[in-house]
């Protein structure tokens, strides 16, 4: 159980690290904190340095069982913060604006509960991923060797999503969250003077011949099986001059499906398309993929387990607002465990996540950990 002391000293840490934001790929001071608030616990082993900076505190019971993991997210968005609170972002033009340093002090919460309490069998592993917003963090830790050391039999997160009334989880089986994709696409010809533009071989064409074909390839519609959504986000051609015929464009597209082989297929189908329009404009084009993200996938006995924990807990819970099309990168954890997401509401009218007005409530603190240590309990016991 947590103490007001301990409520109140990890409001106080959530909310530095709300102060010290710092970028995907970048948390080396987020993580250097959490590991200074892990070591009073004593945990059996911390990992650090995990698929970048993440971090994983082990608590071992030295009785055989399984492993049971929490995940949190150490990164942050690059967003300007508005607010009027005195532990606003101190770093320009970035912000915990996601809700991460609030899953980040409900595993620090967890933990105290664990190490004053220890489990009955088994391990507990508090993962503190690397990454999260740019889809390369959770894949980058299960492929670390070091991670073999805590490979997970069950995994679980929780994620703040408004929309939903304070306290209230919604969860399900099956498709939580899409997976999806950036495809950038860029389209090489000749530059050319304006006055002269045969001299040259511009991507206008083959531009506008494109973007349409791409939102073809996926209108969005019931998130089911067949789900498929294209989205182009960005398109550039030339530069801003009128005295230049264009020889070079980019565009951008966001692909999104329920399942990671149809994105497979997709990402297939839109290369495809990219290659006949710059074959017919005679046009050179290549390819780079950004925030790739796994579907998370939620499996039927890790949700039973999770639900008949916020059923003894008294915390509201059903489906409402899913599945979703928006991605989280949790999915690659439930590869080879177990594996359910939960997703909890910070107030029906609260700001929605990635806008420079979110803030995570810290009332929600003890009701995410006492989630996470009953499930730990009902799968592990207590000693």
């Amino acid at each position: 159980m947590l103490s007001n002391s301990d409520l109140i000293e990890l409001t106080e840490f959530r909310r530095q690290l709300h102060r010290r934001p710092e970028l995907s790929g970048e948390e080396v001071e987020t993580a250097k904190s959490i590991v200074g608030a892990l070591e009073p616990m004593k945990p059996s082993k911390i990992l650090t340095g995990l698929g970048g900076h993440g971090v994983a505190a082990v608590f071992d019971s030295a009785v055989d069982g399984p492993t049971v993991l929490f995940r949190a997210e150490l990164d942050a968005l690059p967003i300007q913060e508005i607010s009027d609170n005195p532990w606003i972002s101190e770093i320009p033009g970035k912000g915990h604006l996601c809700g991460h340093d609030g899953h980040m002090t409900f595993l620090l919460a967890l933990g105290r509960m664990i190490s004053r309490e220890p489990v009955a069998k088994g391990r507990v592993v508090l993962m503190f991923q690397p990454a999260e917003e740019d889809g390369s963090g959770a894949r980058a830790v299960v492929a670390d060797p070091a991670y073999e050391e805590i490979r997970a039999d069950w995994a679980f997160a929780i994620h703040i999503e408004p929309g939903r009334p304070f306290g209230y989880v919604s969860t399900r089986v099956g498709l939580i969250n899409c997976a999806s994709q950036g495809l950038e696409i860029k389209l090489t010809g000749k530059t050319a003077h304006a006055a002269d533009p045969e001299d040259g071989v511009s991507p206008a064409g083959a531009v506008a011949k494109l973007i349409p074909a791409l939102d073809d390839l996926g209108h969005g519609g019931k998130l089911d099986d067949d789900f498929r959504l294209v989205t182009v986000t960005h398109a550039q051609l030339g530069e801003p001059s009128f005295g230049v015929a264009p020889g070079e464009a980019v565009i951008y597209a966001t692909l999104r499906t329920s399942r990671d082989n149809a994105m497979e297929a997709m990402d297939r189908d839109a290369r495809d398309l990219a290659k006949a329009a710059a074959a017919e404009y005679g046009l050179e084009v290549s390819f780079d993929v950004c925030d790739a993200f796994a579907a998370s996938i939620n499996d039927a006995e890790a949700t039973e387990v999770a639900v008949a924990a916020m059923d003894a807990l008294d915390v509201e819970n059903g489906d409402f607002g899913l599945p979703m099309r928006a991605s989280e990168d949790f999915g690659v954890f439930g590869w080879d465990a177990k594996a359910a997401m939960l997703c909890m509401g910070p107030g029906e009218n609260y700001a929605a996540l990635h806008n420079p007005d979110y803030d995570f409530p810290d009332d929600l603190i003890p009701v995410g950990a006492n989630i996470f240590e009953r499930i730990a309990r009902d799968i592990l016991g207590k000693a």
